[in-house]
Parts: structure tokens; C-alpha cells; sequence
């Protein structure tokens, strides 16, 4: 099926998503997954914080969050990511925006992929898994 990137921000574009969106195809077959219909969406902080705070009860600034509809093992998923965090997090971890987005983006797919990241194991393995699925991007 598809994977559709909708930028919401109006200050701040989102890097070429053709590539991308191969990329992506590539990490769920990996995953023994097969696509349905993905949609990411990118806002500004005060955007996201709204989703965060209406849909989970959480009062907080966030980079990334995924609602997953998934059925069995076949991806369907809406994932809401700030573009602001993302330049904010690029410059704190001293990378470009692009590989910062490229981070987040994976990231997301992952928690529908099954990864979690709320204990100390789950998210070492979730960054291993992001560190190695960012190793094949197309550049």
C-alpha cells in the first residue's frame, strides 16, 4: 500500500521522502511485516503537545507519537512527529536536521514494528535497532 508524509509546519520543510519511503519499505519486510497504510504527519511543538495532551493525558513536549492500528502483521499507522524538536535535537546532538528526521522517522516506525521504549533494555535495543536500520538509508 502507502506511506504518506503530510508537513503541517510552516516554517521548517521535511527532507525528500521518495527515498525515504524506500527505505521504510525495506525496515518493515526486514521486520517480517508487510505495509498497509502509513501516514506521518509533521507540526510544530504547540501542534503535537495538543495531540499529547488530548489523546494520551500527557502534559508534555514530545518528538514523536504513534497510534497503531495495526492487524496481525501488517503495518497500519499514524505517526504525528514535531519538526521543531527535531531541529532542537539535531542541534543538541550535534547532527544535521536531515539525520536527526531520518532518526524520529524510524523511531516511529519501530513502535509499530512492536519495539518499546519505556524500560532501560527496551530502549537500548530500540536504539540498536534504530543505529542499524539508519545504516542503510540511501544517502
Amino acid at each position: 500500500m502507502a506511506i504518506t508524509f503530510i508537513n503541517k509546519h510552516t516554517d521548517l520543510s521535511i527532507p525528500e521522502t521518495i527515498k525515504t519511503s524506500s527505505w521504510m519499505k525495506e525496515c518493515i519486510r526486514e521486520e517480517a511485516f508487510l505495509l498497509g497504510k502509513l501516514q506521518y504527519t509533521f507540526l510544530n511543538d504547540e501542534d503535537l503537545h495538543k495531540i499529547n495532551v488530548d489523546f494520551l493525558n500527557h502534559d508534555t513536549y514530545t518528538d514523536v507519537i504513534t497510534f497503531d492500528y495495526n492487524r496481525n502483521n501488517i503495518v497500519f499507522g499514524e505517526i504525528y512527529i514535531s519538526l521543531d524538536r527535531i531541529q532542537e535535537n539535531a542541534q543538541q546532538n550535534n547532527t544535521t536536521f536531515q539525520n536527526e528526521w531520518h532518526r524520529i522517522v524510524i523511531h516511529g516506525l519501530l513502535h509499530l514494528l512492536g519495539y518499546k521504549d519505556k524500560s532501560v533494555e527496551e530502549k537500548m535495543l530500540m536504539t540498536s535497532k534504530e543505529d542499524y536500520y539508519l545504516s542503510l538509508q540511501p544517502q
